[in-house]
């Protein structure tokens, strides 16, 4: 089935500079000395669209002013067409601050139309934009619906952002809802308003019953056209938004941050671009670099780096939020923060899905990982290790504790290395740093109750080389049935009437 998202940004030109998630001071967005676009504390002091900037300082005197600038919209239309890459590959930037997403392949992936919805909704908020989302069966219906919503918007009687004013899943129930809607929409038709208006002809429906010869030749060829692809009578072609080759964004903030965990926000805002990218270049980010960017001029100071690197390859924004929530709580920042961007230093192809048929106790490999990321940025680095084992016999070096992070290719070299008969022998779950010589009592060896011998002994010879050892290995057991790794040095030299030597080295769980 075909579906198509439609995406209209009614305050694209005020929220370049206020996004929606900050402390709303009241801003005001000007256009030749008249109002563009206003926040909602603006609005309810009584300042409107089209007033004068000596209006507006009358009514808000305390009121933000802003000059529209057209290449920081143009850039955010950017960053939101990237971001909208992980829901569909084919997004469409169209005119009046829309896009267009084919979203018809996309539906089982995530869940329905709802869920998707809800879904573009939530990235809309995080990017920071205010967004009219809407849905039908053809591209140009789509768009209408979406920017009938982003005028309600406008003009105060949306619904906090999240406007949904049409969503068709059929031509039947489409086409009496493009009934309704102004004609007023339709671009082409604007010059001609006055027009429609002195013939009573408001509406698409009245449109549609106009002699199509006579409105063809006083409006012209496009508005038909347009008309007709809103109705699903003619094809309808994009040029697809295409994801650059390497990423990286960069957002101005919108006031100076002096605390590393406010910046969370505006990390968010990039963390969905890079996510897109992902996603529809198929890859996975491995090691990702946030920077800080500070004041410029005669105290200008290099960017603060915040470097994320990945025990496993991850896409999705939960994750890669948390991780820099957690690093961010622990960042001191030199000075205060003015911009934020975001690099993607090392990726690689996505992992495909595991063959398995049924799913791993306890959760995924991916999920256990995501949790040792989460514990390394919260306790830091050296705070979360792993087993390195070594190729050695000994068991005091037989292992190295190195940081989570670390690549392990070391493991299976050394693992190789080692006979397999050796890493196939029982080791106790616990190692002692430091082997406890045990009491003799009654020619067994005692801690806390006799131990009783409950297995071979397994002889190790090794370390001639700096530190020898000579030791026969046993599993012994208490009374209490707790197991123990201990083991009998054997005293090199030593005549037959000398007594052995009884540690325990380790515990088994």
């Amino acid at each position: 089935m075909r579906l198509w998202i439609g995406l209209s940004l009614p305050q694209l030109a005020l929220e370049i500079f206020s996004p929606n998630w900050c402390n709303d001071p009241g801003s005001v967005v000007l256009e030749q000395d008249r109002v563009l676009a206003v926040s909602p504390l603006a609005r309810a002091a009584g300042v409107g669209r089209g007033m004068r900037r000596g209006g507006v300082l009358m009514l808000m005197p305390e009121a933000r002013l802003y000059e529209r600038n057209p290449a920081r919209e143009a850039e955010a239309l950017d960053a939101v067409a990237l971001a909208m890459l992980q829901f569909t590959p084919q997004v469409a930037l169209l005119e009046e601050a829309t896009l267009l997403l084919d979203i018809g392949a996309s539906l089982r992936l995530f869940g329905g139309i709802r869920a998707l919805c809800a879904r573009v909704r939530a990235s809309m908020r995080a990017l920071g934009f205010s967004a009219s989302v809407s849905c039908a069966p053809t591209a140009r219906a789509a768009w209408l619906l979406a920017r009938a919503g982003a005028n309600a918007m406008a003009h105060g009687s949306g619904q906090g952002g999240r406007r949904v004013l049409g969503r068709s899943l059929r031509m039947a129930s489409l086409e009496r809802r493009l009934e309704r809607l102004p004609v007023a929409l339709l671009p082409p038709a604007r010059p001609y308003m006055s027009w429609f208006e002195g013939i009573g002809c408001e509406a698409l429906g009245q449109l549609r019953r106009l002699p199509r010869p006579g409105l063809q030749r006083r409006c012209g060829r496009e508005l038909l056209d347009m008309l007709d692809a809103a109705y699903g009578m003619s094809p309808e072609l994009f040029e697809w938004i295409a994801p650059p080759e390497h990423f990286r964004a960069r957002l101005e903030l919108f006031d100076r941050i002096e605390q590393a965990d406010l910046l969370l926000a505006g990390a968010h805002h990039l963390v969905l671009q890079l996510v897109g990218w992902l996603c529809a270049r198929q890859l996975a980010v491995e090691r990702f670099t946030l920077l800080m960017e500070h004041e410029r001029g005669r105290v200008a100071m290099p960017p603060t780096p915040l470097e994320i690197v990945l025990a496993e390859p991850a896409w999705r924004d939960e994750h890669l939020v948390r991780l820099l929530k957690e690093r961010l709580a622990r960042q001191e920042l030199p000075g205060p923060v003015i911009g934020l961007g975001l690099e993607a230093r090392q990726v690689r192809a996505m992992a495909p899905p595991t063959e398995s048929l049924f799913p791993e106790p306890g959760g995924t490999e991916e999920d256990r990982m995501r949790m040792l990321e989460l514990l390394v940025a919260r306790l830091g680095p050296e705070n979360v290790l792993q087993a390195l084992p070594q190729a050695d016999y000994r068991p005091e070096v037989a292992n190295e504790w190195v940081p989570v992070q670390q690549k392990t290719e070391r493991t299976a070299a050394a693992a190789a290395r080692l006979p397999p008969i050796v890493t196939s022998l029982p080791r106790p779950s616990w190692l002692l740093a430091k082997p406890i010589a045990l009491l003799m009592r009654n020619h067994r060896p005692f801690y806390g109750s006799p131990l009783m011998v409950a297995s071979t002994p397994e002889r190790i010879e090794a370390g001639w080389w700096s530190e020898a050892q000579t030791r026969d290995y046993f599993i012994a057991e208490g009374q209490d049935h707790t197991l123990y790794w201990i083991y009998r040095e054997r005293i090199v030299g030593a005549g037959e009437d000398a007594e052995p030597r009884w540690y325990l080295h380790g515990l088994f769980g």
